[in-house]
Formats: structure tokens, sequence, C-alpha cells
């Protein structure tokens, strides 16, 4: 077997579809009843549907995306609708959420450290803020 989508439910799968669209420059390919996807890449299609109820919590699975300047994406996500969630700062990963509130990281392509605790190093000095 192996992963052939993604769905990430939200409440408004045409705002939630525009966002991933610019930020991962796959456009928007198909809308099918409460499901709309973005042009399949090389990896998992992406879809979004519609459902009754807002996020609650924080999520069990997240989208890890890579960028060769982590930090500078911050601002374009943020520009986008994103935001920075700082409670996870402590870390050392750049955690951001999308205008529904899930929750992914910014990571670079390369491999990077990660200690026993968790703990990252890509951001250098930085404190995500």
């Amino acid at each position: 077997m192996e992963i052939k989508d993604l769905i990430i439910d939200c409440v408004d799968p045409e705002r939630l579809a525009s966002f991933w669209a610019e930020l991962l420059g796959r456009p928007i390919a198909a809308r099918t009843g409460p499901y709309v996807w973005l042009a399949r890449g090389d990896g998992p299609g992406v879809g979004f549907q519609k459902v009754a109820e807002a996020k609650v919590g924080k999520n069990r699975v997240h989208f890890d995306v890579a960028s060769p300047d982590p930090a500078s994406e911050q601002v374009r996500v943020e520009k986008l609708g994103g935001r920075l969630l700082d409670q996870y700062a402590a870390g050392g990963f750049l955690v951001m959420a999308d205008p529904e509130g899930n929750e992914f990281c910014v990571i670079p392509p390369g491999p990077f450290e990660v200690d026993d605790d968790g703990y990252a190093n890509y951001l250098g000095d930085r404190s995500a803020s």
C-alpha cells in the first residue's frame, strides 16, 4: 500500500486550498462535491474537505514543508494568512499554522541535527519570533 492522498478537514476548503496552493506552488486543480484538490505533484495528492466543525486541539499529524531558508518563510506564510506558533519555539523548529489553525513545520530540505530531546538546530541562534 502507499499513501495516495492527504485530506484536510476544514470549514472553508476554498480559502484553505488557496493558502496551500500558494505556499506549495501547486495550483487548485479540481473541485468535486465537498472537496477542493491541488494539482498533484510528485508525492501524494492534497485535498481539502468541507466539514461543519472547526478544528479543536493540536493536530495528531502535520506537514513538514521544506525551504532552503526556513526563517524567511515565516513572513511569507504570515502574508498568506498563516501565523507563527511561538509556543513551540523552545524546540528549535519553525512551527506555523494555516488559516484554520492546522500546524505545520518549515524545515530545511537537507538533513539537520535533532538531539535526544527532539531539539532541532536549523534556525541557529534565531529565536522563532
